[in-house]
């Protein structure tokens, strides 16, 4: 019987995880779990009103994150999942308090939350990191017409992406892809997708602790 594992695709706003989960999945028959953005009753309000709606639309995720949690530790088979739980409070969370967004008082309590949290969830077997620039971010965040993400900045995406690559530097959980989402695209270009594919059958050894 094929050994469990649990896949985590990362990467800022735009980068491509969903459509890499999706891909994924198809290729190997894993379960996907998507980010819980359709339906978020507080993102749009968030992205007009970062500072009035951060500690709401953080709260949402986290919860949503956790709900997905408990079924991916229950669930029998293979998982990938859209963005892990620990880029909601390395990335966003921490984001949103260095740039004031969130108050001392509401991070704080959602630090409370979240490391009363983690003790008590899975870690992932694999990391697939998906970097890619602010162009491209842009770019990908244009061509898909989201309304609640109209309001995104340059300087916004800048420091997520400055927060990912202080988050890589010290990541430790579990092995890591690191991808390049600027040169690869794997929607459209089936030789870049097999690249992909390649590349995790590679490290899939690593990632289940098993002789290559």
């Amino acid at each position: 019987m094929a050994q469990r594992l649990y896949v985590s695709v990362c990467g800022n706003i735009g980068a491509g995880k969903t459509s890499l989960v999706e891909r994924l999945c198809q290729e190997f028959q894993w379960q996907p779990y998507y980010e819980g953005v359709t339906g978020h009753p507080y993102l749009d309000d968030y992205y007009r009103d970062m500072p009035r709606w951060g500690f709401h639309t953080q709260i949402y995720f986290l919860t949503q994150r956790l709900r997905q949690q408990q079924e991916i530790a229950q669930i029998p088979i293979s998982v990938c999942q859209d963005r892990s739980i620990f880029e909601d409070h390395e990335i966003f969370a921490k984001s949103l308090h260095l740039q004031g967004i969130l108050s001392d008082r509401d991070y704080n309590t959602y630090r409370l939350l979240f490391d009363a949290i983690t003790p008590f969830i899975s870690k992932p077997d694999l990391l697939v990191y998906l970097k890619a620039s602010v162009p491209t971010l842009m770019s990908r965040i244009e061509q898909r017409s989201r309304g609640c993400e109209s309001g995104i900045t340059l300087d916004y995406l800048e420091h997520l992406n400055e927060r990912y690559s202080l988050w890589m530097e010290g990541f430790r959980y579990c092995p890591v892809l690191t991808l390049d989402a600027d040169r690869l695209d794997f929607v459209r270009c089936e030789r870049d997708f097999r690249f992909i594919v390649e590349e995790v059958k590679k490290i899939l050894p690593l990632a289940l602790r098993l002789p290559i």
